[in-house]
């Protein structure tokens, strides 16, 4: 598309303007012009939903990591934040740094050696998600157990958000063998109190997928109670399997994320369900998905998914992967990490599209 020039219709000045009157003319044509660009821009966005990149201004362009980097999570200290992701380019957990969500540096493995329970022939590591405890850094992540041969969930901490995590413990920290396995895990802090979200394996073996809460101890480091089972596979949407769940609270409501369908294709996508409490009951929202593949965009979004909803300042954001295109428009090898506003409409979530650079507040 091209775009409208603001000088087309204007006469030139004639030869009794003065030097000083056609540099003035020469200005008012170039203000014209970067008026009918920045029309442009807009006009091409409401058509595409995406926005070109022009940060100086406010603007981004998805994704917002061109580069492998599937199941990513966000975790902000100070003025910073940390976006984690399943491994890739030789590394157990990626890791990258950013000051405005928008650009992100990549960062070494923030767990180079791996746990004495882990199969390092396929280890298999898998959707990495930190919370701050303290002084000290949790992550829970998935790997494969050398000794069932599933995969489940670990535990590692460190005192820095972005390396030295170690898993020192002898054997997974959850792991539904019996259901497949677990994986997924995503940690929740309500007051006082945390929760861990986290999914049985099953459709590694035909069994159902469920997605279960259960209570942490203070430091994060032990479970509490028994595991509850708060949503399973039960809509057309969502295939054989439903992952990734993330809690979330906004105006006292808890909403629990989840991704659902075959991660592989385009009918990956993401609902959500209002829970009474965090363990639950939850009721799954009638508008689900609320985020699936948008093909006619440019670029499209497939298979979104592996989603984190998180909040800066007053304004709500979600991160997910979505599947890159080559050049003749086929589906890529790789998951980009995205990034889209979240707007609240009675109480329900609404998964806007890129719209403006965030702006954070520490």
């Amino acid at each position: 598309m091209s775009l409208p020039s603001a000088s087309a219709n204007k006469p030139p000045p004639t030869r009794r303007f003065g030097k000083m009157a056609r540099v003035a003319c020469a200005l008012l044509l170039a203000l014209g012009g970067l008026l009918a660009l920045a029309w442009g821009i807009q006009h091409i966005s409401s058509r595409t939903g995406s926005t070109p990149a022009m940060t100086r201004q406010g603007f981004y362009t998805n994704p917002v990591v061109q580069s492998d980097f599937p199941d990513p999570s966000i975790l902000q200290v100070g003025n910073q934040f940390y976006a984690y992701a399943t491994n890739a380019f030789g590394k157990h957990i990626q890791v990258a740094r950013s000051d405005d969500l928008v650009q992100w540096e990549p960062l070494p493995d923030a767990m180079p050696a791996l746990p004495a329970w882990v199969d390092v022939n396929s280890p298999n590591v898998w959707a990495p998600e930190v919370i701050q405890i303290g002084d000290r850094f949790v992550m829970y992540y998935t790997a494969r157990d050398q000794q069932s041969q599933r995969q489940c969930v670990g535990v590692a901490t460190s005192t820095r958000p972005d390396r030295g995590f170690r898993d020192t413990n002898a054997r997974p920290f959850i792991c539904q063998i019996e259901q497949g396995g677990t994986i997924d895990a995503s940690p929740f802090r309500d007051g006082e109190k945390l929760y861990l979200y986290f999914k049985n394996d099953g459709n590694c073996c035909g069994l159902p997928t469920h997605l279960y809460a259960q209570e942490l101890a203070p430091d994060g480091l032990s479970l509490a109670g028994s595991p509850v089972p708060l949503l399973v596979n039960d809509q057309h949407w969502e295939g054989n399997v439903i992952e990734a769940p993330n809690m979330f609270k906004h105006n006292g409501n808890y909403y629990l994320f989840y991704s659902a369908n075959d991660y592989g294709g385009a009918s990956y996508a993401v609902g959500y369900a209002r829970c009474q409490t965090p363990l639950g009951p939850c009721e799954k929202a009638p508008e689900n998905p609320i985020l699936s593949s948008r093909l006619n965009l440019s670029p499209p979004v497939i298979g979104p998914g592996g989603q984190h909803v998180f909040q800066v300042g007053d304004q709500t954001w979600i991160v997910y992967h979505a599947w890159n295109t080559t050049e003749d428009g086929m589906q890529g090898d790789s998951r980009y990490m995205w990034l889209d506003r979240v707007t609240w409409q009675h109480d329900r979530p609404v998964i806007q599209g890129p719209t403006t650079e965030p702006q954070p507040t520490p």
